[in-house]
């Protein structure tokens, strides 16, 4: 029995739905490897298996390659801390529990939530009570630093 282009198109079908599954993202560079096999056998029918097998790792290496250097590089994390506070500065929200010394920790609310979150802790000098209004001034890893409205 010869490999049919379909044989391959499904292989590759099957190694693209497996990185649903096993989140390496590599697999799917070989099964996008394995359709364009499948198209190149569907152009030449009468290609010997070892031929198919050569063009199926020529072009899993390229497509690996290109995604390693030219495509992640330029994926890059964008999401830095100096980001993130640029997004929550000048935010005002209601203390919700007071901090009993300048040392402790207060809670926050905020009426829309601000950085995937509606209550965060903060620091201050001063000391606030229940339904004082704050504003925020600075980030400290997960906790804001805030000051009088």
């Amino acid at each position: 029995m010869s490999t049919l282009w379909w044989h391959w198109l499904s292989f590759g079908l099957i190694l693209i739905s497996a990185e649903l599954f096993i989140p390496s993202f590599t697999i799917i560079w070989f099964g996008l490897g394995a359709c364009l096999v499948g198209l190149y056998l569907y152009l030449f029918p009468q290609s010997s298996f070892t031929v198919q097998l050569f063009v199926w790792t020529v072009a899993s290496s390229v497509f690996t390659f290109l995604w390693f250097r030219l495509l992640k590089p330029k994926m890059v994390d964008k999401t830095t801390a100096g980001m993130s506070q640029e997004a929550i500065l000048g935010e005002v929200g209601m203390v919700v529990k007071s901090n009993p010394t300048s040392l402790e920790k207060g809670r926050v609310r905020f009426t829309l939530p601000v950085l995937g979150a509606e209550e965060w802790d903060y620091t201050c000098a001063e000391l606030f009570q229940p339904g004082d209004y704050v504003r925020v001034s600075g980030i400290d890893g997960h906790v804001l630093k805030v000051e009088k409205k």
